[in-house]
């Protein structure tokens, strides 16, 4: 077999693989941000449960952001420094963010009671930053990393609705990972977050197409309409189902408390789905293609035979994780 006939799809197969990883990363640390960013909602003796319930699986679900942008940086080095250099102030916020909840997360446990308020303070503060950030950047991406008021005041709507999306699937997972006063707060939680959600769904749908015309081409030319037109009428769909299905909970038998997680993820794949398809086949939007921002593609396949070798052990890793600590959340503890 000649190898080097794989070589044209191998921009295609990691742009794939980039995609994916953000997705999986964006519903993973996007529960256990959004249960940070419902800290100070929660009364102070359910907080220890909300911790506990993502306690096993924060740092791991963060493996996800470092895989993408390993991707980036190594496949498409062109996109990386045209992406991260428009986003640098963000990105650097970002990372604060995230240094900031992930110290805070482990100092809390060993902290005294009367210390834990500002560690408690701290993690709020890291979730809460990090959510608005990459909700800034994907509104900034959005619009081809423009700049200028509308694009600022454009990512702040984004950065508010993505944290909002965060919240709602934080409380999904609340609804799912625990029981009683918390879970029935984490109802109410996850009513008031979806309308944030479905806002900035809908403003992203309407600004994108009007930012550019080869996007608007994409989505209201014959027969491309026809063809997108079953990704939001879905996402309505998943809207009503899971709105619907938190008017029925809580449940006693708790057969039904993953539905509303089920629900929040699907709206989330959905309007990915939609972003990936109004982008291709750019990487840059408007300026960079995927093949033009790729790497040579013999080192493309290099790169693909450790990408076969790592993203196997991370899947693995994070399945044994999710089994092991499923269930309701127990106490967290650290002896």
């Amino acid at each position: 077999m000649d190898i080097t006939l794989i070589y044209p799809h191998l921009p295609l197969i990691f742009a794939g693989l980039m995609g994916i990883s953000i997705l999986v990363y964006v519903v993973l640390d996007g529960f256990d941000l959004g249960v940070g960013i419902l800290f100070p909602l929660a009364p102070t003796e359910d907080r220890d449960r909300m911790i506990a319930s993502i306690g096993p699986f924060w740092d791991a679900n963060e493996t996800w952001l470092v895989l993408a942008i390993g991707i980036l940086l190594v496949a498409f080095p062109a996109a990386h420094g045209e992406i991260l250099t428009a986003l640098y102030l963000p990105v650097t916020i970002m990372l604060i963010g995230l240094i900031a909840r992930g110290v805070a997360f482990e100092f809390r446990a060993k902290a005294q009671a009367s210390e834990k308020w500002l560690w408690n303070r701290i993690f709020f503060a890291g979730s809460l930053i990090t959510a608005l950030s990459q909700g800034y950047m994907l509104g900034i991406y959005t619009l081809g990393l423009q700049s200028g008021f509308q694009a600022f005041a454009f990512g702040i709507l984004v950065a508010i609705c993505l944290t909002a999306t965060y919240a709602a699937i934080g409380a999904a997972w609340l609804i799912y990972k625990t029981e009683g006063k918390l879970q029935a707060n984490a109802i109410l939680w996850m009513k008031k977050a979806l309308i944030f959600t479905l806002i900035g769904m809908a403003a992203i749908s309407i600004i994108t197409p009007l930012a550019s015309d080869r996007i608007f081409e994409k989505w209201f030319a014959i027969p491309e309409i026809i063809a997108l037109a079953p990704l939001p009428l879905m996402s309505g769909l998943f809207f009503i189902f899971t709105y619907w299905q938190l008017k029925h909970l809580p449940d006693e038998t708790e057969r039904f408390s993953l539905l509303p997680f089920i629900g929040i993820v699907a709206i989330m794949v959905l309007g990915f789905a939609g972003l990936a398809y109004s982008f291709y086949p750019y990487i840059v939007p408007e300026k960079m293609t995927i093949v033009d921002a790729a790497s040579a593609p013999e080192s493309l396949l290099i790169i693909l035979f450790g990408t076969a070798f790592v993203l196997p052990v991370i899947v693995g890793y994070s399945i044994f994780a999710y089994r092991v600590f499923g269930g309701k959340a127990t106490e967290l503890r650290y002896d």
